[in-house]
């Protein structure tokens, strides 16, 4: 009878144990959506940048790279809403210095896209 009490015990722990939600997992895809890789060469013939442009436009983007790290390091999602907004803004008037009026209007729809697949909710970053 203890046995039989045991291996139910364990079979119900078991159970219980598989169909938990991991809060890690969730907290993971969260800080996923913030890392961004870029491909650098690309984005230039997209755009169809200059030599100069190009230099400049990859340290305005390892800028943005690192700030949405921040925005990811960030505790709450109201503080890291409000460090992504403060990046992108600062990412898209740094490229607007740069880039001729077609070329950045070509710029912001890729990164809007880009923004809008990772999941981000324009409405607010664009307050």
């Amino acid at each position: 009878m203890k046995k039989f009490i045991l291996i139910m015990i364990m079979m119900l722990s078991m159970s219980v144990y598989s169909f938990a939600e991991d809060s890690n997992a969730t907290k993971v895809d969260n800080i996923e959506r913030y890392e961004f890789k870029f491909n650098h060469r690309r984005l230039a013939c997209v755009l169809e940048m200059s030599l100069d442009q190009m230099e400049m436009c990859e340290s305005i983007m390892n800028e943005f790279v690192n700030d949405m790290r921040f925005a990811a390091s960030m505790e709450t999602e109201e503080s890291r809403m409000k460090v992504t907004a403060s990046a992108v803004k600062k990412n898209a008037r740094y490229m607007g210095y740069i880039l001729n009026k077609e070329q950045y209007r070509k710029y912001l729809t890729l990164l809007n896209v880009t923004l809008q697949n990772r999941g981000f909710d324009l409405s607010k970053i664009n307050q």
